[in-house]
């Protein structure tokens, strides 16, 4: 059964823009992923840089 059950009746335009919106969301979800899982070392970065400049004084 297909995922948009109406898929060979529409049209190639209509196909092609719901091809493209679903890659955009996977995209999105990937990003989304990858930047939660830095978050915690950028933040580690920032704490370091902060305590470098506060030390370099």
């Amino acid at each position: 059964m297909p995922i948009v059950p109406r898929w060979r009746y529409m049209t190639d335009e209509a196909k092609a823009l719901t091809k493209r919106t679903a890659v955009s969301a996977l995209v999105v979800l990937l990003v989304l992923l990858v930047f939660r899982s830095l978050v915690p070392w950028v933040l580690v970065a920032i704490a370091a840089w902060w305590i470098w400049k506060a030390i370099s004084r």
